[in-house]
């Protein structure tokens, strides 16, 4: 495509393929996409991935758009003034607009021997490096995840299937994002799985050891691998570069998703965080921040005003190995409620999410604009939140 607008997405995760594929709408602009690798990573399936049940990588021919050019390779940083991007293979790439969405990982940081002993999974490349570990271990050798978040859950659910003697640390509460219900059904199917759940006050991890995991409570749990699912990390690219970030690094901008420092940069997904307030790392957040990036790109492209953000979440799914999962039904504002969808039908939702996930990609590489969810009502408690703040703003003024 020799087009008159040049668009540059970094990142080829939820949010990068789904701004790529939308602004492919118009002739007049051609879309590059940067990535470090040359397919795509389906995360909700890394659990799967390790567990030998699935495979979490897909060719991009099936989710991308013909017309996007794929540059394999990382960006080692942003030059705003230029509009270019020096790659780490030695290349420049120059834009008229700039999609940030470098996505997220997992952290082991501030644990000591964590980094040593502990397999992070937030990544393919992660889920490459503990799968061989976790094949060359006997059966019998006692597995620790650490984090009781959905990755935690489901990559204990699925090992503990496979016949793993599991212990899953919680640091807290199993399940945070729960409704009380949910997380009982939850604590239900993992005692049938046979997985240890180690949760509330004193488990926090303090110590990881080649052979146990040492609690804040003194306790030491023996760990012949320990997979740590804990805390996230966010490329600190937009740090390297100059931008303004949050104190986790992700990228500030406005409720358009721009940079607070350059109109012709905009960020979507894990690494962004519009005016201040990010919202929870997911597919069900990241694909509409994509498409709503783009959709402000192609406005200002058109000449129209872009419209803010308007995100709304319908809940949380987790899969409990093969056999069985939850939906958990949420308020648009991302507060559980009470009723969920478990067992069978929820292992059956869950599947369906996943495969859902997808096809909301494929279509729009094939039928760009046709992605719609980005636009439902959003929600009244980050209204709130906004005029709270500008109210705090005014009276600091």
């Amino acid at each position: 495509m020799n087009g008159n607008t040049q668009v540059v997405v970094i990142g080829g995760g939820y949010a990068g393929v789904m701004a790529a594929n939308r602004l492919t709408q118009r002739d007049d602009v051609a879309v590059t996409l940067v990535n470090p690798r040359a397919s795509f990573v389906n995360r909700v399936r890394l659990h799967q991935h390790v567990g030998g049940t699935g495979d979490a990588v897909v060719a991009y021919r099936d989710v991308l758009a013909e017309g996007v050019e794929l540059v394999v390779d990382s960006v080692e940083r942003i030059d705003a003034e230029g509009r270019a991007l020096a790659l780490e293979g030695g290349g420049t790439v120059r834009y008229d607009y700039l999609i940030y969405a470098v996505g997220s990982g997992g952290t082991v940081a501030g644990v000591p021997g964590a980094g040593e002993f502990a397999y992070p999974i937030a990544t393919l490349e992660d889920a490459e490096r503990l799968k061989p570990v976790l094949d060359g271990a006997p059966v019998t050798a006692p597995v620790v995840v650490v984090g009781a978040g959905p990755t935690g859950i489901e990559t204990a659910a699925e090992l503990a299937e496979a016949g793993r003697n599991v212990t899953l640390v919680c640091g807290g509460v199993l399940g945070p994002y729960l409704h009380a219900r949910g997380r009982r059904s939850v604590a239900g199917r993992l005692a049938e799985l046979g997985v240890v759940v180690l949760e509330g006050p004193g488990t926090e991890v303090t110590g990881v050891a080649r052979d146990a995991v040492r609690l804040a409570d003194g306790r030491d749990v023996a760990s012949g691998v320990t997979i740590w699912t804990a805390g996230f990390t966010v490329p600190d690219l937009a740090v390297r570069s100059g931008l303004s970030t949050d104190a986790h690094g992700r990228l500030l901008t406005d409720e358009t998703l721009t940079s607070v420092d350059d109109p012709r940069i905009l960020a979507a997904g894990d690494s962004a965080a519009p005016s201040g307030l990010p919202l929870r790392m997911s597919c069900q957040a990241a694909m509409p921040l994509g498409a709503r990036a783009a959709d402000t790109i192609l406005s200002r492209i058109a000449g129209r005003e872009p419209e803010n953000l308007r995100q709304f979440f319908a809940g949380q799914c987790i899969s409990l190995g093969r056999g069985a999962g939850i939906y958990q039904f949420a308020h648009r504002s991302d507060v559980a409620l009470w009723f969920h969808v478990d067992g069978r039908p929820g292992a059956r939702l869950k599947e369906l999410v996943c495969n859902i996930i997808l096809k909301h990609l494929a279509e729009e590489a094939h039928k760009p604009g046709g992605f719609r969810l980005h636009r439902m009502p959003g929600s009244p408690k980050r209204q709130q939140q906004l005029r709270a703040r500008r109210d705090e703003a005014l009276v600091t003024t």
